[in-house]
């Protein structure tokens, strides 16, 4: 599923790329953040994301292009795990920063030298990945930027996430699908890291392009978001909202960002929401291969309620039936409170991370039962007992209809026995006679 890009000025003269030294881009880069609206209610932002990242940035190693091409074997095609509108993905291996200890494995981005947007991604991965720090959150190792006569060259370092994402465990049938329990426990770790940046961080962050494809897993399937290239600083003190270009994958992205322009954080929260109907449903948020009226997802998802009957319907059929159907409910309904069409109206993400620890806590508990069956309703139903006041009618009747039994079955046998001395007499005629 591709990205979306809205330029307001498409004819600005291309600025020259450099290396990440951010101290004479920081007007530049902030000036969109700068337009928002003003507002009595927001938090106080000290220090901006460009101040932060001058005071972290030594923890990040710079790594030289043929370090790269080598850790890459020159780029080779049988190392490429992942590619995107920002380049290609590579497997490679580097040896630690002092020389000593064995070489471990990385993922190395290579920036596509012909994607427009490609460096602004790049700065903006550098600038944001080299401040954060979160379980949930991907690690950035290093960088390299390079300008010679074959042009640019910025690549960025990760640390390696073997299990892919949770796109490919979702939609992917050559990756084994994930169960119910590891399902909770990736939305929960992928909340944990957003309510970080929402929340967390001195200044806000705002990731601006979460979806199923961008929540990695590691190889304990411990889940962390990657790619910063879209995220962007939240409002400042006395703003609401910031406005930018509305850039972000279709399916994921908020429609109340999509139609203003305005981008808070509840832009996130509605984007998780579709994610959380995805893990639930196993489908994409938007799939051309189904019948039209099943495309969209969050259309779909609406003729089945979360408190109906035939909610189960919609439940993704690679699970196998092994989750707790009340459970399920639960994160449906959770789904559509961040799916609500007013922004200020969506919970937070730490709100979100507090219901998925109840849910998650609740799940561990009840054991999953062998079907369901939407026929039948979550309460098991009662019977209702017989009265007990002497012998009941249906006694009554069973007893007089064991009685006729036996008097068929005494005439069957009266009347053999009658048979069976009439053949013997019969027979003593004949003997008489012979």
């Amino acid at each position: 599923m591709k990205c979306f890009y809205y330029f307001k000025d498409r004819n600005r003269p291309r600025e020259q790329k450099s290396a990440p030294i951010f101290k004479n881009q920081s007007k530049s880069d902030t000036s969109e953040a700068e337009r928002a609206t003003k507002s009595s209610c927001s938090a106080t932002s000290p220090r901006s994301i460009l101040e932060l990242y001058e005071e972290k940035a030594q923890s990040l190693r710079v790594f030289t292009f043929s370090e790269l091409r080598q850790a890459t074997n020159n780029f080779s095609r049988l190392l490429k795990i992942g590619e995107g509108g920002f380049g290609s993905v590579y497997k490679g291996t580097i040896k630690p920063v002092d020389g000593k200890g064995d070489p471990f494995v990385v993922a190395i981005k290579k920036l596509n030298r012909d994607s427009n947007q490609g460096h602004k991604q790049w700065v903006a991965e550098v600038k944001f990945l080299g401040v954060v720090e979160h379980p949930n959150l991907v690690k950035l190792i290093g960088y390299c930027a390079t300008d010679g006569e074959r042009g640019i060259q910025r690549l960025l370092v990760y640390e390696y996430m073997a299990n892919k994402s949770l796109e490919d465990h979702l939609f992917d049938m050559d990756y084994p699908p994930l169960n119910w329990d590891r399902r909770l426990q990736t939305v929960l770790g992928a909340a944990q890291g957003l309510a970080y940046l929402h929340e967390e961080l001195e200044v806000q962050v705002i990731y601006r392009d979460f979806k199923s494809s961008n929540v990695l897993l590691d190889k304990d399937f411990k889940p962390k978001i990657s790619d910063f290239g879209l995220a962007r600083e939240g409002p400042t003190a006395g703003h609401t909202h910031v406005s930018t270009a509305v850039v972000g994958t279709y399916g994921y992205a908020a429609p109340d960002y999509i139609e203003t322009g305005h981008l808070t954080s509840k832009s996130d929260v509605w984007s998780f929401g579709v994610v959380l109907y995805e893990i639930l449903t196993g489908r994409r948020s938007l799939d051309r291969d189904r019948p039209r009226s099943e495309q969209k997802l969050l259309e779909w998802v609406k003729q089945y309620p979360a408190d109906s009957r035939k909610f189960g319907m919609i439940m993704d059929p690679r699970l196998e039936s092994q989750y707790s159907l009340s459970v399920a409910r639960k994160i449906a309904k959770l789904a559509d409170s961040c799916l609500v069409k007013s922004a200020k109206d969506r919970p937070k993400m730490s709100q979100v991370v507090e219901t998925l620890k109840q849910i998650v806590q609740v799940s561990g508990v009840e054991s999953p039962p062998a079907n369901h069956f939407e026929c039948v309703e979550d309460k098991p139903l009662e019977e209702k007992p017989e009265k007990q006041t002497g012998v009941s009618e249906s006694a009554k009747r069973r007893m007089a209809h064991l009685a006729k039994i036996s008097e068929n079955v005494g005439g069957i046998s009266r009347r053999r026995l009658m048979f069976m001395q009439k053949s013997e007499n019969q027979s003593d005629i004949n003997k008489q006679f012979s």
